[in-house]
């Protein structure tokens, strides 16, 4: 294993080494719901968590490295989405979205690419099967209660996508004292943001209910804009509603429905001949599940959940030069998705040395894409699971598990395993880790596109398997302040990784195009002319080898701050060629103060170079960049109800690419052009909590 070690990357390392020395807010790492009180209120209960919303706990209880990002610190450190928080909070994860809040990203997590995170909600998942990169353009950062991140594999309990790991966005919890919160921002882009929720004891049940409304103009996206493009800044008009409700019928016996609409208009814009570009946006989650204490021993979850994503793509262009006329050359087109089906978790604690997991998963999946040329496809997936545990009763400071997982698609069939474990050798040093083995089920586009009337789909692409470890040394220990630490080893082989020319490997030049303006009156077989379809499966192993230092420490003064840095190689085996758009080596520091009445907090990013092929260009590197956020807040009255709130976001205004690609000059001719990173933003917000 060998790292190339730049000045950048020793700078990051050395300051992730010195804030690490310098303090960090412990909660952050490996923890689970907090039932520390707000700022100005009482203690805040979470009741009626099941076994499945407590599962990362229990997996990091048994060797799984588990992250927890909380509402508070969504809200403290200002932020619009989901996806910007966990951009710059979230230690070891690499988030780069491509046009703002509630747009597209590319996302890595040990040196994944996006499809090998599974993200759900409330455990429902948001990318699928079918379309795995669709996950959190339409999710605000304001109905959260919490984002659990689950390092390694975790085929085991979630099957496909989760190869790398599982984001989990946990919505607003359960209560039995009603409380609530109301609050309204702007932003110097002319954006605003409205939400509010309530929650607590209603009739036989508990309640909770929330609604929120993000929109603004945005911000030019691209670093190449040329004259035919007349709309340059990337809109977006967000808006959410939820509900769910918790009715206990005894003591042993509760039913629990949820639900959330997301009706958006996201705007997808190009970097030339733009008039209009929209994505108009129906989304539904819901679930409806029982929760059945059988026995004193035995607890059983049954739930059944909808996923529904209905979205509407209008493309209007213009002509190449003035005077500019307009094309239609999408109208009102359908894309989208129903994910349906029911989840069956069983725990039995019968007493001694172990306890034991079993469940049942069954998925079904319809898809339909206008635009991509995808048609109807539909598939159903089984899978049956089992878990063994050991106890206290069994190893005094140590834990293990190990279990098995069967899939079945469509007559493809999948079987992984996991084993993990962990055990404290101090009250200050443990060790824990987890090995097993991933699946990845191609997508629909990789399967079914069609594009110019040609197939580019390949129909007989193989499933990619994988095999990853993760093991971790850490530790706490006091010398004034509170330190937490932990150092952790990933590894990774993924066999028939399903590509799309990333690697290049015939120098095609026809990789990492954007496909939306060279598909358009050219033939793809005059791209991809070596190849029968765009996507294959690569020859010979694929490798991702890396490491990640993480640091937290707590003054107990008020004052805290944490480090992470990530280093990883992912390539195939024999080149030296790096997984387009994953970069080797990121860093994040973030130091806060939270006084009796007020707070700030500061967040730096650093992320090295990637690269990515870009048609005629070829392997083009990128990133290198350093943001800082910073955020403040100040309590208005003593009773701390009433609080305002400022955000500056990219601080230093830094100009930076989060993806690039090969495209056409007006008239003709290749140009490269970058997405680009949020600009400087101020926002301000009043917050009221009753």
């Amino acid at each position: 294993m060998s790292f190339a070690i730049t000045n950048r990357h020793a700078l990051a390392a050395g300051a992730s080494l010195l804030a690490i020395c310098m303090g960090a807010q412990g909660a952050l790492a490996q923890t689970g719901p907090s039932t520390e009180p707000e700022p100005g209120r009482d203690v805040v209960v979470i009741v009626g968590q099941t076994i499945e919303e407590t599962l990362p706990q229990e997996l990091a209880r048994y060797g799984s490295v588990v992250e927890t990002m909380t509402s508070e610190e969504i809200r403290e450190g200002g932020y619009t989405d989901v996806s910007n928080a966990l951009q710059m909070e979230v230690p070891g994860l690499f988030v780069a979205p491509r046009g703002g809040p509630f747009s597209y990203l590319d996302i890595s997590l040990q040196g994944s690419r996006t499809q090998d995170i599974l993200f759900l909600v409330d455990g429902v998942r948001i990318n699928n099967r079918l379309y795995p990169g669709t996950i959190t353009d339409t999710l605000p950062s304001s109905m959260v209660e919490r984002v659990e991140v689950v390092k390694g594999g975790q085929g085991l309990f979630y099957g496909t996508n989760a190869a790398a790991g599982v984001i989990n966005v946990v919505t607003r919890g359960y209560t039995d004292e009603f409380d609530g919160l109301v609050s309204a921002g702007v932003d110097s882009l002319e954006g605003y943001h409205v939400d509010g929720f309530m929650r607590g004891r209603l009739g036989p049940g508990n309640i909770v209910v929330y609604a929120s409304q993000d929109r603004g103009p945005g911000f030019e996206m691209f670093d190449n804009i040329q004259p035919s493009s007349t709309n340059r800044e990337r809109s977006y008009d967000v808006r959410t509603i939820g509900a769910k409700y918790r009715l206990e019928l005894s003591d042993t016996f509760s039913i629990d429905a949820r639900y959330q609409h997301n009706d958006a208009d996201l705007e997808y814009l190009r970097y030339n001949r733009s008039f209009r570009g929209s994505n108009n946006r129906d989304e539904e989650i819901a679930s409806l599940g029982i929760d059945w204490q059988a026995t004193p021993d035995v607890e059983v979850l049954v739930k059944g959940y909808w996923h529904d994503w209905d979205t509407r793509y209008t493309d209007i262009l213009n002509s190449v030069l003035p005077p500019y006329t307009q094309t239609l050359s999408s109208n009102n087109l359908y894309w989208g998705y129903e994910d349906k089906g029911v989840n069956a978790l069983v725990k039995w604690t019968p007493g001694g040395p172990f306890e034991y997991l079993a469940g049942y998963d069954y998925q079904t999946y319809t898809a339909l894409d206008q635009v991509w040329n995808i048609e109807q496809t539909e598939e159903d997936v089984q899978a049956f699971f089992a878990q063994i545990r050991s106890t206290d009763e069994l190893i005094t400071n140590g834990t293990f598990a190990a279990g098995v997982r069967h899939n079945d698609t469509g007559g493809a069939t999948s079987t992984v395993w996991n084993v993990s474990g962990r055990y404290d050798f101090t009250p200050w040093l443990y060790t824990q880790g987890t090995i097993g083995t991933s699946f990845l089920l191609p997508t629909a586009e990789q399967l079914f596109l069609v594009e110019a009337g040609e197939y580019l789909g390949n129909p007989d692409v193989e499933p990619e398997e994988s095999t990853s470890i993760n093991a971790t040394l850490g530790g706490e220990f006091n010398v004034g302040p509170t330190i937490a630490w932990s150092a952790t080893y990933f590894h990774r082989d993924i066999d028939n990784l399903i590509d799309g020319c990333d690697f290049d490997p015939l120098d095609t030049q026809a990789c990492e195009v954007d496909r939306t303006q060279a598909f358009r009156g050219i033939s793809p077989a005059s791209l991809f002319a070596d190849y029968a379809g765009v996507f294959y499966n690569v020859p010979g192993e694929v490798q991702v080898r890396g490491f990640e230092l993480f640091g937290v420490a707590d003054f107990g003064n008020g004052f805290s701050a944490i480090a992470s840095y990530t280093n990883s190689k992912s390539e195939v085996e024999g080149t030296n060629a790096q997984i387009a758009r994953i970069p080797e080596a990121y860093a994040k520091i973030g130091g806060q103060f939270d006084g009796d009445s007020w707070g700030m907090q500061a967040n730096l990013l650093w992320t090295g170079e990637q690269s990515s092929v870009a048609g005629a260009f070829g392997r083009i590197n990128y990133g290198d960049y350093v943001v800082i956020d910073l955020a403040g807040h100040m309590y208005l009255d003593a009773d701390k109800h009433h609080k305002l709130g400022v955000r500056l976001e990219n601080a230093l205004d830094e100009e930076y690419a989060t993806r690039v690609a090969a495209g056409v000059v007006d008239g003709g001719g290749p140009i490269l052009v970058s997405n680009v990173g949020a600009p400087q933003t101020f926002r301000v917000t009043y917050s009221y909590d009753f």
